[in-house]
């Protein structure tokens, strides 16, 4: 199948043609970005090593699919996309992030036809979710990933799930729709996903209950910068004097930006993209879009300083950032763009359920 996004700048991984090939290419690929990582733009050096990811997940899925072939499974029985969700979703992972994903595929014409594809793409997906730790992807540790029958369904079944989630806001329910929020088709028939997400923001504007419940959860998650701009940093452990970024300053701006989009009907996945939309829709003011804009790209810049740890014979980052990083130079520009995330989860806070109860309040 054809990627909905063809990546050409990677010679060595669409020629690889094993596995052993193609974790020598991505660490070949992650090398050569590294040496130029901090020389670049971090928009810019962000989106060179998500394409890297993109380019290494779509050759695996073009494997496991030629494996499947082999076996004598055949092709693919009907049109499928292979979704990411979470920083995969969002044009954002780091150098070791690790895989969220789902499948979506075609609707059957009857039950037995339905039974066969059912089959044939929890294989693939699982196939390619071993193929995907092979090369150094580590599973998601929340279980959304294709493998999981959650997450590979025919169309009919993603709207039956997603309804299900809507029409019962716990917790969990809450989180997974929200995680679907950030699902973009890397692989296979875009199409799909499209309706898939056209019906997700369909259902999404007849849950006003839901919609309050997402804003609990994506205020979660707090900015750490205290009462007097002082960063809170890690108490105890091995970790002491250091910051968490991921939890302490990434994704509280992630979940804001998110929910902001959502509720503006812009289905727009990565972060900063999203800020651009909600400026030109009216929901931020220009000194807003300029200012958390700059203070998401230190985020984004930062996440690249983060220790690292070993899992299973794979580095796994940690999120957090040491310390011995938290240079003098560093620490202001980190306190004024954290206090930048915390206005923007008060803003969140304070304008959502006004416009969630009374319309569109520019």
């Amino acid at each position: 199948m054809d990627s909905p996004k063809a990546e050409k700048r990677w010679p060595d991984i669409d020629c690889a043609g094993n596995l052993e090939q193609l974790k020598t290419a991505r660490e070949k690929g992650q090398r050569r970005l590294e040496a130029d990582f901090f020389s670049l733009p971090v928009e810019e050096a962000i989106a060179a090593l998500n394409e890297l990811h993109d380019a290494l997940i779509v050759r695996v899925l073009a494997l496991a699919e030629n494996d499947l072939a082999r076996s004598g499974l055949g092709a693919p029985p009907v049109p499928y996309a292979y979704m990411l969700y979470g920083s995969g979703g969002r044009l954002e992972q780091t150098m070791h992030s690790d895989q969220d994903s789902g499948l979506v595929y075609e609707d059957a014409r009857d039950e037995a036809e339905e039974e066969v594809n059912r089959s044939y793409f929890l294989k693939l997906a699982e196939t390619a979710v071993e193929y995907l730790i092979a090369i150094g992807y580590p599973p998601c540790e929340g279980n959304v990933i294709a493998s999981n029958p959650v997450w590979c369904l025919p169309l009919t079944g993603w709207t039956k799930r997603i309804a299900g989630w809507f029409a019962e806001p716990s917790w969990e329910n809450v989180r997974y729709l929200l995680i679907a929020a950030d699902g973009r088709a890397i692989w296979g028939d875009a199409g799909l996903a499209n309706q898939l997400r056209s019906r997700y923001f369909g259902d999404l504007l007849g849950h006003p209950v839901i919609e309050r419940r997402m804003l609990d959860n994506t205020l979660h998650h707090k900015v750490l910068v205290g009462v007097f701009g002082q960063l809170l940093t890690e108490r105890y452990g091995e970790n002491a004097g250091g910051l968490d970024i991921k939890y302490g300053a990434y994704i509280p701006m992630v979940n804001a930006f998110r929910l902001l989009a959502m509720r503006a009907g812009i289905q727009e996945t990565n972060t900063l993209r999203r800020i651009d939309a909600l400026l030109g829709e009216g929901w931020l003011n220009p000194s807003e879009a300029e200012e958390t804009r700059e203070a998401f790209l230190l985020f984004l810049k930062l996440r690249h300083f983060t220790s690292t740890t070993m899992e299973g014979g794979r580095l796994v980052g940690t999120g957090k950032l040491p310390a011995s990083k938290l240079t003098k130079e560093m620490v202001a520009p980190l306190k004024k763009a954290l206090k930048v995330g915390k206005n923007i989860q008060r803003k969140v806070q304070k304008e959502l359920p006004i416009r969630l109860g009374g319309g569109r309040a520019k």
